[in-house]
């Protein structure tokens, strides 16, 4: 467990709270943009779309409290992410969503994440979360290793656990600065280990921007899509 002046680092990772029930996790990669996991967005007891107006990003949620409260604007799912294909590594790989909130969160703590190029396999990554054992403060696990690049996702020896979809996946360089390289999607199991998978994101980012700036500017909240049902929104059990 990291102590609270190393826990504040991660300050622009927050909770990201549906319905007021299930929780995801997301980050800060502008003073108004939200990075996170597509399948979170979705209601999972009915499968819809999650009303837009029942989600909300808690920057630095630490023991009941946020440093910054936002609602939610709108929110874009990558256009080929399919939620009803619930063991498709499709469904994986396009597993990354931006959430654009109400109102920007300008704040001296809290400063937003740049993105970083895709690490190579060998390359020692670190995952920040909300998962369910540390779900009151964003802590970053032990370094973890790329262990591959699969059909456009990561393959991590990161052990996650629910509450850790969305999760950012940071890399450090030269200069030890962290910056954003991928998005846990979910949890798996390869070769009788327990490993994550994570989005290669970098040009999803892109389509993912082009499509907020043309999404609508909801006063209903987001369109309903049909899909599969699953009661939890945390990381889902696939084999790579």
């Amino acid at each position: 467990m990291e102590s609270t002046e190393g826990a504040r680092q991660w300050e622009a990772v927050g909770r990201l709270e549906i319905a007021g029930e299930a929780f995801c996790t997301g980050a800060l990669i502008t003073e108004r943009l939200v990075l996170t996991a597509a399948h979170c967005l979705y209601d999972a007891r009915t499968g819809l779309r999650a009303d837009i107006s029942d989600i909300q990003f808690l920057a630095g949620w630490r023991n009941g409290r946020a440093a910054a409260y936002r609602r939610t604007r709108r929110a874009v799912a990558h256009p080929d992410y399919d939620y009803a294909e619930t063991s498709s590594t499709a469904r994986v790989r396009n597993d990354v969503a931006l959430l654009e909130l109400q109102h920007p969160i300008r704040n001296t703590t809290i400063t937003p994440f740049d993105t970083g190029p895709l690490p190579m396999p060998g390359a020692e990554v670190g995952v920040v979360s909300y998962a369910h054992n540390r779900s009151e403060a964003p802590t970053m696990q032990d370094l973890c290793t790329v262990i591959a690049h699969q059909q456009g996702l990561l393959v991590l020896s990161c052990d996650v656990d629910f509450g850790a979809s969305g999760s950012p996946v940071f890399s450090f360089g030269a200069d030890g600065v962290p910056r954003i390289v991928s998005v846990v999607s979910a949890k798996a199991a390869a070769d009788g280990r327990k490993v994550s998978l994570a989005v290669d994101m970098l040009e999803p980012l892109t389509e993912l921007k082009a499509a907020l700036d043309t999404a609508q500017d909801p006063g209903a909240g987001l369109e309903t899509m049909p899909a599969g049902s699953r009661r939890d929104t945390g990381a889902k059990f696939i084999k790579p």
